[in-house]
């Protein structure tokens, strides 16, 4: 018995066009999220360069994207495993164009317009994966719009950190284990995606048992075990790469003359906390009272939602769909009230999506034994228009702020200044101290990157920028007194000697926020 493969089919390959019934379908999903894209991106994109100020963290990750854009390593200054080096990569590539075209333009301010697309996605991601948990058109709708509308999310998702970008690929990864079709790649693919968000941010980790919780829902019982080990297995093999990486260049153990991965591992252990996030005299409430200035609804009656959601998972089918959502919610807010620890003020992003499901899953919640349709649409109008009239002032007030305020004019009237040539003639012989939210500047000036321009920070604590500097302060021309540098100034000794024997030539702004160019006076010392 002989067998024969079938002939070629001679002529062009035609794909099988999308169904128009399903086009049909899918428009008034495609109309609502483009409506609600439309106004997170308005909101969000308007006044972007002007506030919030800008931060020393922005000014790090771009710089550090920067120095990956030149050629010049992973990090403008030694890298030493501080964080996973793939979100800075990331945001490399999505500056990669705008920096090739307009040099100058890789400053921290303008290239917070690199956010808007990431944001962009996340919105989407958030409303697919809505819809994929069982949550209505509105209910979707309204998840997309608390987690761009926000004002919490207006402030912090048009900055550039690493967290906006690891909520993306967390996004992903949890749309990917909800997939409909259930399909095992689709499983792989949320492992993979989810190895990229911890890569991207490391404190991503916590939220991984809330992802397995989504997916062992949406597998099927005759496939789970697969499909589990298989997105288990692609996590841990692409988390891998980073300690891989670390082992192939000696960097893994700690040793003489060299950073390692276990010795920023120990450091970020070991930092000193923020102290319990409910003590009224502890940094971590200071950042709580931060969140709640801007939006009181969403991190309270978000987490309260998922905890409702938790509870009702036994009888109903919205809490059994957003178990997953609602768990990473409560992980990530039992991480933040652990009594010792870091909590910086950006972690509220990572929590922003659950939190906004949450809430939306909710509100969506029906009794068992609804009422009559027009008295259910009543009570629903009554409870919309109680809860508009309550949050929505707040919201406008909070939102008006970012909209209206440039609370970064005096970063670039500095810059302006350090950038005259009548003010600083020779700029590449020329060693200012500055904090990395203006560095990119400086070396768009022409100051020498790392030892010209040098980020603060490193003046002290990094032993090959130490070496540039033998005479210690009497070898730094100009300080660039920040909000930042003058807050850590006393905990780094060159830095603070530097501001104590120098003088103020040109201030911009007023208050606490001013920041002041001061020229050392080498031959003095007090």
């Amino acid at each position: 018995m002989t067998t024969t493969l079938p002939t070629a089919v001679e002529g062009p390959v035609v794909l099988d066009p999308v169904p128009a019934g399903r086009l049909r379908a899918a428009r008034p999903d495609l109309l609502l999220c483009g409506a609600v894209l439309v106004a997170i991106l308005l909101v969000q994109g308007w006044n972007t360069t002007g506030f919030p100020a800008l931060s020393d963290d922005e000014g790090t990750y771009l710089a550090q994207a920067w120095s990956v854009q030149q050629g010049r390593g992973l990090a403008h200054y030694t890298y030493w495993y501080d964080h996973p080096p793939l979100g800075w990569l990331q945001l490399a590539l999505v500056t990669w164009l705008p920096a090739a075209l307009f040099p100058d333009v890789m400053s921290v301010a303008p290239m917070r317009v690199a956010m808007l697309l990431v944001t962009a996605v996340s919105a989407v991601l958030l409303y697919v994966l809505a819809r994929r948990l069982g949550l209505r058109r509105w209910a979707a709708a309204l998840a997309m719009a608390l987690f761009g509308l926000s004002p919490l999310a207006v402030v912090l998702q048009r900055e550039i950190f690493l967290d906006n970008i690891a909520v993306l690929w967390i996004l992903l990864a949890f749309c990917l284990a909800a997939s409909p079709r259930r399909h095992l790649w689709h499983h792989f693919g949320a492992g993979l995606a989810a190895a990229v968000a911890v890569l991207s941010k490391e404190t991503m980790l916590v939220v991984l048992p809330a992802l397995l919780v989504t997916m062992w829902r949406h597998t099927h019982r005759d496939t789970r075990k697969f499909a589990v080990t298989g997105a288990i297995t692609a996590c841990v093999l692409t988390g891998l790469a980073y300690p891989l990486f670390a082992l192939l260049n000696h960097e893994l153990f700690p040793g003489d003359g060299h950073v390692s991965l276990i010795g920023g591992i120990k450091y970020q252990m070991s930092r000193a906390g923020s102290g319990f996030v409910l003590d009224d005299a502890s940094g971590a409430h200071a950042v709580l009272r931060s969140w709640l200035y801007y939006d009181r609804v969403l991190p309270v009656a978000g987490l309260a939602a998922a905890v409702l959601l938790l509870a009702t998972a036994r009888w109903s089918r919205t809490g059994r769909a957003l178990a997953g959502p609602a768990t990473a919610a409560v992980i990530l807010a039992l991480v933040a009230l652990r009594p010792s620890g870091y909590l910086p003020a950006m972690y509220v992003i990572q929590m922003l999506p659950f939190l906004a499901l949450s809430l939306a899953g909710a509100v969506s919640l029906r009794p068992r034994r609804a009422p009559v349709r027009p008295l259910r649409w009543t009570i629903a109008a009554a409870v919309a228009a109680t809860a508009a009239a309550l949050v929505l002032p707040h919201w406008y007030d909070a939102t008006r702020t970012a909209l209206t305020t440039d609370a970064n004019a005096p970063y670039r009237a500095a810059s302006h200044w350090l950038r005259d040539k009548g003010n600083v003639p020779d700029p590449s012989r020329t060693r200012v101290l500055a904090d990395d939210a203006i560095w990119l500047d400086l070396v768009h000036a022409g100051y020498r990157p790392g030892t010209g321009a040098v980020w603060f920070y490193k003046a002290d604590l990094d032993p090959a920028i130490a070496k540039t500097l033998p005479r210690g302060w009497r070898d730094v021309d100009y300080v660039v007194a920040s909000p930042t540098v003058r807050r850590d100034a006393p905990t780094l000794p060159l830095v603070r000697a530097a501001l104590t024997n120098s003088e103020t030539v040109v201030s911009f702004g007023e208050g606490d926020g001013r920041i002041e160019i001061r020229r050392v006076n080498r031959a003095e010392t007090r």
